[in-house]
């Protein structure tokens, strides 16, 4: 079991840290919570991702909590993203591996604040998150579960070395399909230098 300290001293995660040359990639922490409602509650996000016009501050900070609950129950989440050298919040990005029926597998997604658009840092975080998905969740495959209008996460999926595979109406959005894209483990191209990523420990080392 996890140990259970009282809230100010708690730093245990099942989400790791991670860096990239850019990048780091960490748990979300209360300190978020102002940026990142930022960015979800932007015009283009919130266009992007069908946000209701009432997503609100609470709804951010339940996000957020969402992402740490499945680090904890799943071993997948997305991370903070935050450029290395500023300290800003860039966005997030990871797995996600959600409890819905239809789901079709373990997903690499992304979302970045859109006065951030074009620096390449989604495809930046997306790789950490493929090589962490195949490396230590151990997948055979990725996938990633976009919506047809988003033609920029399509570039970054086509990046990445996904492929379409087919367009499906999910039970969480049936208003139109999404597109599957997979990346498969024998197609994957990593990076020829990062550094080692490991499992995190319940001491949090």
């Amino acid at each position: 079991m996890w140990p259970s300290t009282p809230f100010a001293g708690n730093t245990v995660s099942a989400c790791p840290t991670l860096t990239t040359e850019r990048l780091i990639l960490r748990p979300f922490e209360e300190s978020d919570l102002d940026a990142y409602t930022a960015i979800v509650t932007s015009p283009e996000v919130r266009a992007a991702l069908h946000l209701p016009d009432g997503f609100s501050r609470a709804d951010a900070w339940t996000g957020m909590a969402k992402w740490l609950g499945q680090w904890e129950l799943r071993g997948t989440g997305q991370w903070a993203v935050v450029d290395k050298s500023s300290g800003t919040l860039l966005g997030r990005a990871g797995l996600n591996l959600p409890e819905r029926p239809d789901w079709p597998g373990i997903e690499v997604g992304w979302t970045m604040d859109p006065k951030q658009w074009g620096h390449g840092y989604a495809n930046e975080a997306a790789t950490r998150a493929v090589e962490y998905g195949f490396d230590v969740v151990g997948a055979d495959g990725l996938l990633s579960v976009i919506l047809p209008e988003n033609t920029r996460s399509m570039a970054v999926a086509m990046r990445l070395g996904f492929t379409f595979v087919e367009e499906r109406v999910m039970a969480h959005f049936s208003e139109m399909p999404h597109g599957i894209w997979r990346l498969g483990r024998d197609e994957w191209q990593p990076w020829p230098e990062r550094p080692a990523v490991r499992k995190p420990s319940p001491s949090g080392r």
